[in-house]
């Protein structure tokens, strides 16, 4: 009997345990692309596939329920020692199936809904798909989840929770001017840069702590020329990483010489908070926010 094959077997075993009356009465979801998700009772075990979605159970409290991850999700620390599923180089079936889950989350990116999404549902494992285009859609995931769950109250609370610290940050920086910023997210091999883009919750994240987008043109486009990021001419500078990382950008020749460097306004951000769709996105919100009021008080010429 194959890998899957067995899991699947033991997968249904447990499922039996939970009584036929939760089984009569099964949850019946709508993901992020119109799929109906079936489950028979609230998910035990829990297999997430990208740090975004192992963050969301975890801010839910379920964090022990979750079995198998993917290999480069870190946070929480609680997670590290749990079995990986798959990562850059694809997701193995067998691996999900092997750890009897009765519930896979995953996100369509590096082809994860094309090799699990299928075969899931092929053997009877419940399969949700989620997106995190905007911070409305973020804070719809946690409702979503936590219905899957069986926890809905304590999904609608942490939901309120996160829409009430907006709205918070909305009011502190109501009436302010908005700074242009650019946000480099990375750097690519043949020099160009990654920045955050319209259209993303990254984007969004950055003007709902008061900046505006420097480049907002770009469209789709994640790839920018060192030359088009210089010639922008910022008033803010965000950088997605480590101090160090900023400190190396901004002694390049061009850099140097940006406005937002001389005017010590190059800050960093964190990359879990900001790159990572999820409930710590709304701290970098925060604190974002907090530190262009800082800013703003010297002026931005």
């Amino acid at each position: 009997m194959g890998i899957a094959r067995r899991g699947l077997l033991g997968a249904l075993g447990c499922g039996a345990l939970l009584g036929n009356a939760v089984a009569s009465s099964p949850l019946r979801l709508r993901d992020a692309l119109g799929r109906e998700v079936v489950l028979p009772a609230p998910a035990q075990r829990i297999v997430t596939i990208f740090s975004s979605n192992t963050e969301l159970v975890a801010a839910l409290g379920l964090t022990r329920r979750i079995v198998g991850i993917e290999e480069f999700t870190r946070f929480p620390p609680e997670v590290a020692r749990l079995p990986r599923v798959g990562g850059r180089l694809g997701f193995s079936v067998d691996a999900v199936v092997a750890q009897r889950p009765d519930l896979v989350i995953v996100t369509p990116a590096r082809q994860a809904a094309h090799q699990l999404v299928d075969p899931m549902e092929r053997i009877g494992v419940p399969v949700m798909v989620l997106l995190s285009r905007s911070l409305g859609e973020v804070i719809g995931n946690v409702r979503l989840v936590a219905k899957a769950a069986g926890v809905e109250a304590r999904g609608e609370a942490l939901a309120a929770s996160l829409e009430q610290r907006l709205h918070a940050v909305d009011g502190q920086m109501a009436g302010r001017a908005a700074p242009r910023a650019l946000m480099v997210t990375g750097r690519m091999g043949n020099g160009m840069l990654l920045v955050a883009r319209p259209g993303t919750y990254t984007h969004e994240a950055m003007l709902r702590a008061g900046a505006r987008h420097a480049l907002p043109g770009i469209g789709t486009l994640a790839q920018v020329s060192p030359e088009a990021a210089l010639a922008c001419d910022p008033d803010v500078l965000l950088f997605a990483g480590a101090q160090a990382g900023l400190d190396e950008l901004a002694r390049r020749p061009g850099w140097r010489d940006m406005r937002a460097v001389r005017a010590q306004r190059a800050i960093t951000v964190a990359r879990a908070e900001f790159l990572i769709p999820g409930p710590r996105t709304f701290d970098g919100i925060e604190s974002l926010a907090h530190r262009l009021l800082q800013l703003q008080r010297k002026g931005w010429k």
